[in-house]
C-alpha cells in the first residue's frame, strides 16, 4: 500500500518562544492547501529518541524501573534515551544507552520499529531496537539526574506488565507489543 500523498502546509510566520535543552517550542501561523488558515500552531523540538527490547541469551528482558515526575510514579521501562550529536547514528545512540543505563551490551540488533511520540506538535522520531543475546559487560554509567534499577524479567512477566498498564510509557510499550506481536521467541 502506498503513503497517502503528502499535503504539506505553509509557514506564514514562525518563532522560538523557547529554547531550552528540554523545553524548545516554536509558534508559527499556518495557511493549509485549500486555504484555510491557523493562526496559533505549537510546534514541541525534541532530537530523535532511542529504545531497545533487550534479551539476554537465556531470554530474559533487560527492563529498568525509573521515577516519572510528570505522572509522580516510578514505572518499568526498556532503556532508552536521545540521540546525541557524538553519537554516529541512532544504532550507536541505542547501544551507548543500553551500556549506560543497564551494563548491558554485545549481542544481534535490528530495527523493530520507528515511531513518532505525537506527530501533530513533535518533529521527532523514535527508534526501536531489538538488541537479543545481551550480556552483562560493564557497570552502569548513569547521567547525574538518572535514578534507575535493573531488572531481568521472564517474557511472561514483561507480558504482564503490559497486559496489566505497568509499562506506562507508549513508546516502551509500543515496541514489546510488536515484538510479542511477531512471535519472537
Amino acid at each position: 500500500m502506498e503513503n497517502p500523498k503528502n499535503r504539506k502546509w505553509k509557514v506564514l510566520t514562525s518563532e522560538y518562544l523557547a529554547r531550552k535543552p528540554w523545553f524548545t517550542v516554536r509558534h508559527e501561523s499556518l495557511e493549509l492547501p485549500d486555504g484555510r488558515r491557523i493562526p496559533d500552531y505549537y510546534v514541541f523540538e525534541y532530537p530523535d529518541w532511542i529504545n531497545v527490547t533487550a534479551v539476554t541469551r537465556d531470554g530474559r528482558f533487560v527492563l529498568i524501573d525509573q521515577y516519572r515526575h510528570g505522572l509522580g510514579e516510578t514505572s518499568y521501562e526498556i532503556p532508552a534515551g536521545v540521540t546525541e550529536p557524538s553519537d554516529a547514528s541512532p544504532l550507536e545512540a541505542a547501544q551507548r544507552e543500553l551500556m549506560e543505563e543497564t551494563g548491558y551490551g554485545g549481542g544481534q540488533w535490528r530495527l523493530l520499529t520507528t515511531l513518532s511520540a505525537n506527530p501533530a506538535t513533535q518533529n521527532n522520531l523514535t527508534y526501536c531496537y531489538l538488541a537479543t543475546g545481551v550480556e552483562p559487560l560493564g557497570e552502569q554509567h548513569l547521567d547525574p539526574t538518572e535514578d534507575l534499577r535493573v531488572h531481568l524479567l521472564t517474557r511472561e512477566e514483561v507480558l504482564e506488565l503490559l497486559r496489566t498498564d505497568r509499562i506506562r510509557q507508549a513508546l516502551m510499550a509500543a515496541p514489546l507489543w510488536r515484538y510479542f506481536g511477531e512471535g519472537n521467541e
